[in-house]
């Protein structure tokens, strides 16, 4: 696994040495950055189920502003937090070892700016539709939700917030991209 491009073109990160972590593969991540290229730059980032961290390093990569990393397995955290250090990513992040609901409710009730991009890759098991119905209270208005999920699984066309607008197939993977509504 590698950094796809930007400042840190090419950085090995290291992927987990235990089973249930499944990385965005190279190939997806170049596509997903390729689609959001314009909103990138300068934006702030939720990488929600973050295990490697691969997602958010490459939005900082890239020239996001800020990226927050939350991820609920410690082993997976701490493997977040290296990674960081392995490309030299010394600030402009946050990681929180919390569930994505978790971590929507104390951002919510935060201080904190609203996001412009929230990119969430559950375990492809797991039901994802509540955090898609809470992440619309802490994207901004002209934000965007990416959802990453298994082909044989239906997101949902409307879930809170936000509006189902575009699907990106790619092998046993889809890209399931969201707007907020007003």
């Amino acid at each position: 696994m590698r950094v796809i491009a930007g400042t840190m073109k090419g950085r090995r990160l290291e992927t987990p040495t235990w089973d249930g972590l499944r990385p965005t593969s190279d190939k997806l991540r170049e596509t997903l950055f390729n689609i959001l290229a314009p909103r990138i730059q300068g934006a702030r980032v939720l990488d929600g189920y973050a295990g490697t961290g691969a997602v958010g390093i490459e939005a900082l990569s890239r020239g996001a502003a800020h990226v927050t990393f939350v991820e609920s397995d410690r082993r997976a955290a701490a493997l977040i937090a290296g990674n960081l250090d392995k490309c030299r990513i010394l600030n402009g992040y946050a990681i929180i070892q919390s569930t994505v609901l978790q971590a929507t409710t104390q951002l919510r009730t935060s201080r904190e700016p609203a996001f412009d991009v929230i990119l969430l890759d559950p375990p492809y098991a797991s039901d994802f539709h509540d955090a898609l119905q809470h992440v619309g209270d802490i994207v901004k208005p002209d934000g965007v939700v990416v959802l990453e999920h298994a082909r044989k699984s239906e997101p949902p066309v409307a879930p809170g917030r936000l509006t189902r607008v575009r699907d990106v197939k790619s092998g046993d993977s889809v890209l399931t991209f969201y707007t907020c509504q007003p």
